[in-house]
């Protein structure tokens, strides 16, 4: 027996009970296509998240009132009490600095605006002219914040577009006067983008000064500060002269963090691999739950097969060439439902780019060969008991179908 009369028994056989074969094809097409889907999700995230990151900028450093209490050299979340907070003053200094390019101190609020008879609920920023570029934002209409000393305030607002729609519908807002809290100001821009930047809602801000922004909330202390460098290759520069500028105002007192760029997106990148790996792990359990039914279907045909195996044991087949021949048929059957699962799964996030444009969901090629060894794999075990099973029948009682 070649590998040609192999090949053409596996085929009859595939072929000959087709209820049967769509079972074990379609159990191992959904668990090679979740693990397809999952995985995709998972690197469509992580793309997502770095993307964003990346819009800002390479040379970006944001400098975060308090210490970081950590065990290891990365920024984590929990923060020590700082003894002094960031003002616009630490920000003024800070913009003196040779290696830095432009920075843009950031106050934050939540405020009720209002136009006429219309309000909203909003989240206020105070900042400076600087932000527009260190947040690559574009302008739908008008200008941006005026370029002014940080701790001098002006009447002057720009809003998203969310913000438009809802206190001014069609009319144009520009130069119209909208009420933040108790205090007016004047309408000078619309920002143009849409959507979500880095946890922001970029359509329903009001931006104003920093120092409008901190009257406003009455509360002289920032929320952070956006520092961009020269150039990447200052980056560690920048945070040397950060460190010592802040250290200088603030008694001697390392009271600060500063998180770069990279490390944020070194951070995240961990993260999410981490979460592809966990989900995929996920998936890959359906194809054990669909080897596990490839073995009960295969040893129910080797009960519905006995007279074939004992005609072919009774022409001379060995216990190892009737093992091969089972064996072949479930890495077959494994084989064709892995690329269905493929095709499956490929179909699936193609489709729901469709729904979610901004993410890429892409499944990595190490999760395509993974998910398709995987399904061969697990064909091939959970088909070597019945393969051994049918290998052991005698060729007598087969033939007479006891």
């Amino acid at each position: 027996m070649n590998i040609k009369d192999i090949f053409l028994f596996t085929i009859h056989a595939v072929t000959s009970n087709r209820i049967r074969t769509i079972l074990m094809l379609v159990a191992m097409s959904i668990g090679v296509g979740s693990v397809v889907i999952l995985t995709s999700i998972g690197e469509g995230a992580r793309h997502y998240v770095t993307d964003e990151f990346s819009a800002l900028g390479t040379n970006l450093i944001i400098v975060l009132p308090g210490r970081t209490e950590t065990a290891g050299n990365q920024a984590g979340m929990l923060f020590g009490k700082t003894p002094r907070d960031l003002t616009v003053y630490d920000a003024d200094s800070i913009h003196r600095s040779p290696y830095i390019k432009q920075i843009a101190p950031i106050s934050v609020g939540s405020a009720t605006i209002s136009y006429k008879q219309r309000s909203r609920e909003g989240p206020v920023i105070g900042s400076s002219a600087s932000l527009l570029d260190i947040r690559h934002w574009e302008m739908a209409q008008g200008k941006f914040l005026p370029v002014m000393d940080y701790d001098r305030g002006s009447p002057v607002c720009v809003i998203g577009a969310e913000t438009k729609r809802e206190l001014f519908a069609n009319e144009n807002p520009l130069g119209k006067w909208l009420r933040i809290g108790d205090r007016r100001f004047r309408v000078i821009g619309v920002i143009a983008s849409e959507g979500r930047s880095v946890g922001v809602d970029v359509e329903k801000l009001v931006i104003v000064p920093v120092a409008s922004a901190i009257a406003i909330f009455d509360n002289p202390s920032l929320f952070r500060i956006m520092v961009e460098s020269k150039n990447r290759d200052m980056v560690p520069s920048a945070i040397k002269d950060v460190e010592r500028i802040i250290r200088e105002r603030h008694q001697g007192k390392d009271d600060v963090t500063l998180i770069t760029q990279d490390a944020v997106l070194g951070t995240f990148d961990k993260i999410f691999t981490a979460l592809t790996f966990t989900v995929a792990g996920i998936g890959a359990i359906s194809l054990f739950v669909a080897g596990i039914l490839i073995m009960n279907v295969m040893l129910v045909t080797v009960s519905q097969r006995t007279s074939e195996i004992g005609l072919l044991k009774a022409i001379g087949a060995s216990k190892q060439q009737i093992t091969i021949l089972f064996m072949g048929e479930a890495a077959l059957l494994s084989l064709i439902g892995a690329l269905a699962g493929i095709g499956f799964g490929i179909l699936v996030t193609q489709t729901a780019e469709i729904f979610f444009p901004k993410m890429t969901l892409v499944a990595p090629w190490w999760a395509l060969v993974a998910a398709m060894a995987t399904a061969i794999t697990t064909g091939i075990l959970f088909g070597l008991l019945p393969a051994r099973r049918a290998a052991r029948l005698d060729p007598v009682t087969a033939l007479s179908r006891r």
